[in-house]
Parts: C-alpha cells; structure tokens; sequence
C-alpha cells in the first residue's frame, strides 16, 4: 500500500530527472504503477484535502506516466502537448511533493494533449482552464520541472495551513 510517506519530497533530485517513454512492453506493469500512484494520492486527500492528478516520478517510476482523477480516472501514457494557447492565467498551484507550499504560476489556458490510455490506445483530449493546468502541472514532472521552478517572481510562494 503507497501512502504519503511514499511521494517523493521537494529536493530528492530523482524529480528533477527527464523520465523515460513506457515501452509496450511494460504495458503489463502499468496497472500495479497505477494502483500505486491511486493509493498515494488517495492518501494525500484525505491527509490534506487536496488531489486531482499525480505524476508516476512522484513514486520514483521514471517513467511517462500520470493517473488523473476527475469525473473517471484517466491513465494518461507517454503524453504530448499540442496547440499551447497564447493565452494564460496565474493561479497558486499546490503539488503533492510539498502540499503545504503554494506557488503562483502561469499555466496555458488550453491545450490538446495526445497521449496513449492504459490499452495502449492513442487518445486526443482538449482541455481548458483548471484541466489544462492540472495536464500542465502532471507534465512538468515528466520533464523534471517543479512547480516551484516556474514560480511567477521570487515572491510567488506561499504556506498554506
């Protein structure tokens, strides 16, 4: 059972790491990175109210990987990123790697993600506003970039109780 104390913290370095592809090969393993990636987050809600989407490098599998939760539970598999809006917003985004620090960012309203669901199907999903930051905020683990890393200016962070 993966809990809170399983989500890697702001500093361990593996989150500053780019993650590897899956492989078809490994589809078979994705159901146990998924009912851990469940578990954790599941732990976080109810430890600290919070939690729509956690990214698999969180768990230390370096691997392009995120579960969301939202209406359903989206396994999203070696994602990219499409027609980026010009337009963006600011919002305090919260990560799971740190859940009592809020860091002011900006986020693309909207975007086209493509990606591969846990079938290993390709899927087209167009979002905006608190989705598109959600997609954005998940990705950026999958490159090794922190929210933190995209703070708005120096004075963009804040504690949250």
């Amino acid at each position: 059972m993966k809990t809170i104390h399983d989500i890697l913290k702001l500093g361990d370095p593996r989150l500053y790491e780019v993650c590897e592809p899956v492989l078809r090969e490994e589809l078979d393993q994705v159901p146990g990175w998924i009912k851990q990636l469940h578990e954790a987050m599941e732990d976080v809600r109810r430890v600290y109210g919070f939690g729509r989407g956690i990214a698999a490098p969180q768990l230390g599998i370096m691997k392009r990987l995120f579960y969301l939760q939202l209406d359903r539970p989206y396994v999203v598999i070696n994602p990219e990123l499409k027609g980026l809006s010009e337009e963006e917003f600011e919002l305090w985004d919260d990560c799971m790697s740190f859940p009592n620090l809020l860091v002011r960012v900006k986020r693309h309203q909207s975007l086209s993600l493509q990606y591969l669901d846990e079938h290993w199907q390709p899927q087209v999903w167009k979002v905006e506003g608190a989705i598109s930051e959600l997609i954005q905020h998940e990705y950026d683990h999958l490159d090794g970039v922190l929210c933190t890393m995209r703070a708005v200016d120096e004075k963009s962070f804040k504690w949250k109780e």
